[in-house]
């Protein structure tokens, strides 16, 4: 019924059936079955968190590890207290029927109901198809979680069998939670490593392939449970780190059957959970209290709401991309519960725990809640609020060129920062998998072979998978005619050229070349602040000389115009006395006039005024000694500047023109002319005179 199915979530149908199948059994007079922790936590749990840790989303779930572990820990925790806090103050003000219900007891029934549910969130989220960043937020949480749902469940039953808590038992009890979930990390990624190393000798035994996968991954379920350490963190860890060495070593058929074995095994478990938990609804026994049911489930959706809103509202303070409050509604009203819960919460023993029948009933209603008014509705929200949904697009060379290089180029711009951000860490970690652990861990030339040659393997082979389940191999012709094939001929393989070989000096002088002249990026540089930059003493220096240069060939340049261009035209005669009315101390003629050199330029010389090194220009009567007739007849001698030698500076060594007359004679060449003409309408005598 395809109408139904739109409408309401698959998990919700399935609960119904089980509802049907329980009354069915009851109504028939036997008893039903009821859904025990061992086997929902030891045979149902695993393949649905391993298929979730094996194929999990690695780059988004890394990019927001830390607001996922923010959500999943302090989320958690103040759920937690929060929903416990009040249900014992509720406890206390309802009177004799809830009084006897201790701090402890609550505390616990808090941290049950606190954790959201890997299972009903995959069951309600892959349907609706929302975008990769609110999947990876709410699932990621609901996988995390499960740390600090393990030792609030262990501490505070632990508690309740004590006379007296002490302080050091709640430090302890916070202790425990860093041994919970980084052991079980520990045991998950010890497994992965041991699956890894095992699928590397498995290449003439293709068959059992599949079966390292998964005997592996329950092994470390299985043991981190045993040391009564995080299994889904276990699970999840040991799937993460096996993944791309096994796929690495095993066949393309080993590969189809690991991920179709995992998935249907996975919809299995999620089919009898769901199915399960109605079966377990009729037929467990119940302790209806309005009170205290009500309050749990008012309570809840308080506790998630303030939760969310305040721990993204710190978050957002780190978050380049930020999380808008259509997000921010998502990720609240996406916190369902379900069967570890359930279980849980059945797992109470009756003789500290008197009333374990009210929390299950309470249990069940928040998951029905949930699961029911929850799961049907957040579809049409999502369409309401039109939330970007996931895009279904298959991935191209391109776009993985263009994602590598964008990785390595922010790589890099945090080590010239000094900054030493999470892509620094991501491309150390890369480079020491490439290094040391493909090589112990990938069999044969996979392990040196590019992470975007792999990639291109990998579409090929997705590619013609596609092409044959299509039917498209009946176009590719069947045979060859023998003509072409005797046509084609061997490709002669190109000949690399021969490098020169390079002495052991030469080679080791090009080191010390590149090591004292590249900049060693990889050491830990200073951040960039303008106001700490420490003075580099070589640079007053070469600002000094730079400066001397530059007026040096402003000067030359200046000299070379003064001669090259022509000879400003004569002011008229009506010009000239008006000047000499305005200001008769400034074109009075000097003293010392006589001595000023006359240029005179040979217009049929082969030399070229561009040519004259102005520098070395001597006029007559400059030098100290009395003008011989042949300079008298030839003006200014025009020398030949000697070169200068290969170390020396042109702007710090002196030379002969830096004598006094020399510089007087530059002054005189450097003047800029006779004044431009006046434009019409400007006075003669300027203002102020």
């Amino acid at each position: 019924i395809p109408s139904v199915s739109s409408i309401v979530p698959e998990s919700c149908l399935l609960i119904v059936v089980g509802l049907l199948v329980g009354g069915l059994i009851k109504g028939v007079g036997e008893e039903p079955p009821i859904l025990k922790s061992n086997i929902f936590f030891l045979f149902l749990l695993p393949p649905i968190i391993l298929d979730a840790g094996y194929f999990l989303p690695l780059r988004q779930f890394t990019e927001n590890l830390g607001t996922i572990l923010i959500f999943a820990v302090v989320g958690t925790l103040w759920n937690a207290f929060f929903l416990g806090g009040l249900m014992y103050a509720v406890c206390q003000l309802s009177g004799p029927s809830l009084n006897h219900i201790g701090l402890l007891a609550n505390l616990l029934f808090g941290s049950i109901i606190s954790a959201v549910d890997p299972v009903a969130v995959l069951a309600v989220f892959e349907e609706i198809h929302i975008n990769e960043l609110l999947h990876i937020l709410v699932f990621g949480e609901s996988l995390l979680n499960d740390a600090v749902t393990v030792v609030l469940y262990h501490l505070f039953e632990e508690f309740a069998n004590f006379e007296q808590v002490t302080i050091i038992d709640i430090i302890l009890g916070f202790l425990s939670f860093f041994v919970v979930s980084l052991g079980g990390v520990f045991v998950g990624v010890i497994y992965g490593v041991i699956a890894a190393f095992t699928s590397r000798f498995t290449s003439h035994i293709r068959v059992i392939e599949p079966l390292f996968v998964f005997l592996y991954s329950y092994m470390a379920y299985l043991s981190a449970e045993l040391f009564h350490l995080s299994g889904i963190m276990a699970l999840i860890a040991s799937g993460v780190v096996m993944r791309p060495y096994v796929e690495a070593n095993i066949s393309h058929k080993s590969h189809t059957t690991i991920k179709y074995f995992l998935k249907m095994w996975s919809s299995v478990s999620e089919t009898l959970i769901f199915i399960f938990l109605g079966v377990s609804t009729v037929a467990g026994h119940h302790y209806w209290n309005w009170t205290f049911v009500i309050s749990t489930l008012l309570f809840c959706l308080i506790a998630r709401v303030l939760g969310v809103l305040v721990l993204t509202w710190f978050i957002n303070k780190f978050r380049i991309v930020k999380l808008t409050p259509k997000d921010q509604f998502i990720i609240a009203y996406g916190g369902l519960r379900g069967a570890i819960a359930f279980s849980l919460g059945y797992l109470l023993d009756y003789k500290h725990f008197g009333m374990r029948d009210m929390f299950l009933t309470a249990i069940i209603t928040v998951i029905f809640f949930t699961v029911f008014v929850q799961g049907m509705t957040i579809r049409p929200l999502v369409d309401l609020l039109a939330v970007k949904k996931k895009q279904e697009t298959k991935r191209s060379i391109n776009e993985e060129i263009h994602t590598q290089f964008l990785d390595h180029l922010l790589t890099g711009i945090e080590d010239i920062c000094g900054h030493y951000g999470h892509h620094h860490w991501k491309d150390k970690l890369n480079r020491f998998n490439k290094k040391y652990v493909k090589k112990c861990l990938i069999a044969g030339e996979r392990s040196k072979e590019p992470q975007l040659i792999a990639f291109y393997h990998k579409m090929e082979m997705k590619q013609a998978i596609e092409l044959v389940e299509s039917g498209g191999i009946g176009k590719i012709p069947s045979a060859v005619s023998t003509v072409s094939i005797q046509n084609i001929n061997p490709k002669t393989l190109p000949v690399e050229p021969i490098l020169p070989a390079l002495s052991k000096d030469k080679e080791e002088e090009i080191r010390k070349i590149l090591r004292n002249n590249l900049q060693k990026t990889r050491q830990r540089l200073r951040s960039y602040n303008r106001h700490t930059l420490v003075a580099d003493p070589y640079e007053e220096a070469w600002n000094q000389m730079l400066l001397r240069r530059q007026k040096a060939r402003q000067l030359e340049q200046k000299m070379n115009n003064y001669l090259t261009v022509p000879a400003h035209k004569l002011d008229s005669p009506t010009m000239s006395r008006a000047r000499i009315g305005s200001d008769p101390l400034a074109y009075e003629p000097k003293a010392d006039s006589e001595n000023l050199p006359i240029i005179t330029i040979d217009p049929a010389s082969p030399q070229s005024p561009e040519s004259v090194d102005l520098m070395n220009e001597e006029p007559k009567g400059c030098g100290g000694l009395p003008p011989s007739p042949e300079e008298d007849e030839e003006g200014l001698v025009m020398r030949v500047k000697e070169p200068s030698s290969p170390g020396t500076d042109d702007v710090f060594t002196p030379g002969t023109s830096d004598s006094p007359n020399n510089q007087r004679m530059l002054r005189c060449l450097s003047d800029p002319g006779p004044r431009p003409e006046l434009e019409e309408g400007e006075p003669f005598i300027p203002k102020g005179q």
